[in-house]
């Protein structure tokens, strides 16, 4: 994994983190062809060109499988078209993909491998670290844009967690995307 905070650009601009649900509570599980994921992604990939256009620069993303690897994709692909953002992935610990599929663990690592900036918040998995990660994903963010419905969990708390700081918060609601 990757120890090391690499920084290319010290600029100051706006900051925008992800945090969203995995598969296992999108609609259409790990099926990417579906079309609710292919709107899901479309959807996603719009805001952030949109939030680009607001003075957005720096986006944030928690390296998770599903929301976080699709929006930060969504970010190394905008890179081409607007070479001023920034990508910083948020590690919870090292070997976060060790026990993904190979195909999901290759997309990790090369989000992690092309970033501009790569922050690890433990080096081994604590009870915590994954609240933690959110956490920095939030306190380093202007806006938080969520894949998020209401259901309890991970995101529900990070969403949470913004509003009370004051964070503004975008959700993208999965389940209106499916047919």
């Amino acid at each position: 994994m990757h120890n090391a905070v690499r920084r290319r650009s010290a600029q100051v601009c706006k900051r925008c983190a992800f945090t969203g649900y995995r598969p296992q509570k999108m609609p259409f599980g790990f099926n990417e062809s579906d079309p609710a994921c292919v709107a899901l992604k479309t959807e996603l990939y719009r805001r952030i060109e949109d939030l680009i256009g607001q003075g957005y620069a720096h986006f944030l993303s928690g390296g998770a499988m599903a929301t976080d690897t699709w929006a930060a994709e969504a970010v190394l692909d905008l890179k081409a078209k607007y070479p001023c953002i920034i990508l910083e992935m948020v590690s919870p610990f090292d070997g976060q993909a060790a026990r993904w599929s190979i195909e999901y663990k290759m997309r990790h690592d090369r989000l992690f491998d092309e970033a501009d900036i790569v922050t690890v918040i433990s080096h081994a998995y604590t009870k915590n670290c994954l609240f933690r990660r959110n956490r920095y994903l939030v306190d380093n963010a202007d806006l938080l844009l969520a894949v998020y419905d209401g259901m309890p969990g991970g995101t529900a708390m990070t969403v949470g967690y913004a509003r009370e700081l004051g964070v503004a918060v975008e959700c993208i609601r999965p389940m209106y995307l499916s047919a």
